[in-house]
């Protein structure tokens, strides 16, 4: 793919890298790429980050056909910049695509994009631990037109963004309330797609948890309103009586990166990993029978997010004292250690920007 580049001519002065927080910043430069039934995919550039101009009557304002990613850019510590397992996120940007009636996207071009992308900001990528550059693609319909049916015209962007922690806790365990008024997905739905309608009927909960002090839901399913999915923002693992337990695969919960990743790695590693239902009863018998040894979130934004406690109806389960567990620690040492070098990567998850 040709990739045509126009380079900022007055670079924008870099945050203070000391107190990044997430999503708050945005580097000189943005990936663009158009898709015509008559042309599909062309056009591709790399431009000054900017607004963009839209008519009113554009189709994602409308019916929210749109997807997104999220993935990150290491400054590694022998110098190198690195990916980890950017081929996954293609693959679900794919997935997403397929179920949204959007044009696929070569996994070639789009790896490139981001490589390239990444490349021309890379001074833009911070060094201390804990932070990296997250790189956002997403597609919208843009059609101008008033009418369901799917949009015959695309834009394809990627934007970056420097970042520090995801939660103001940083790896310190979370506080998480159970929502069983609203649900977030049901099967043959688009819960295992990464879509913004999915994020946007969630925020009606997100902000009732916080006025009550939590940080996240904790998302039941749609049809019992019995058996977990997952956590607002990530996937969720339960350690109970020694088991590693998350919710199955079954088309209502996002396939996560860093769900996968805990996944291999454990049982690489000896540890009995189990994909099946679980009922919210069942974790809170656990912690009362003193069994649930821990609960931990996994995602690209935060890697490894500890929950310390979760609350029901003002039943409470604290988790390990409200302190950070083994198993939870263990991974987030490991995982970053891979993603910024620090250790050897075993499972060839790690892509080196050259």
């Amino acid at each position: 793919m040709r990739i045509t580049v126009d380079k900022i001519k007055n670079p924008k002065k870099k945050p203070d890298m000391n107190a990044l927080g997430f999503g708050r910043f945005f580097t000189d430069h943005m990936f663009m790429m158009n898709y015509s039934a008559e042309e599909g995919w062309h056009n591709a550039r790399i431009v000054p980050f900017g607004d963009i101009s839209l008519s009113p009557a554009t189709m994602v304002f409308h019916y929210a056909q749109e997807m997104f990613e999220g993935l990150k850019a290491y400054s590694a510590v022998d110098g190198s910049i690195r990916l980890f397992r950017p081929d996954k996120n293609i693959e679900r940007m794919n997935n997403t695509n397929e179920r949204l009636c959007i044009p696929k996207v070569n996994p070639d071009d789009v790896m490139q994009a981001i490589e390239e992308l990444v490349k021309i900001d890379k001074d833009w990528i911070p060094t201390l631990p804990g932070t990296s550059l997250y790189i956002r693609p997403f597609i919208i319909a843009t059609d101008p037109f008033l009418g369901v049916h799917p949009s015959s015209t695309y834009l394809f962007m990627i934007i970056l963004s420097p970042v520090g922690s995801y939660y103001a806790a940083g790896l310190n365990p979370v506080k998480i309330c159970v929502e069983d008024e609203y649900v977030r997905a049901v099967k043959g739905g688009t819960g295992h797609a990464k879509v913004g309608g999915n994020y946007a009927s969630s925020l009606i909960c997100q902000k009732k948890a916080e006025e009550k002090g939590y940080a996240q839901v904790l998302w039941l399913d749609g049809i019992e309103h019995k058996y977990i999915d997952e956590v607002g923002a990530m996937n969720v693992f339960f350690v109970i009586d020694g088991e590693i337990i998350t919710p199955a695969l079954e088309g209502n919960i996002l396939p996560g990166v860093t769900r996968d990743s805990c996944i291999r790695f454990l049982r690489a590693k000896g540890y009995k990993v189990t994909e099946r239902k679980i009922s919210i009863d069942e974790v809170f018998d656990a912690s009362e029978n003193g069994k649930l040894d821990e609960v931990f979130g996994t995602g690209t934004a935060a890697v490894i997010s500890p929950v310390g406690e979760l609350n029901r109806h003002g039943r409470i389960a604290v988790i390990n004292g409200g302190k950070i567990g083994k198993i939870s620690q263990f991974l987030y040492d490991n995982l970053t250690g891979i993603q910024y070098g620090t250790i050897k990567d075993e499972f060839g998850w790690s892509r080196e920007v050259k």
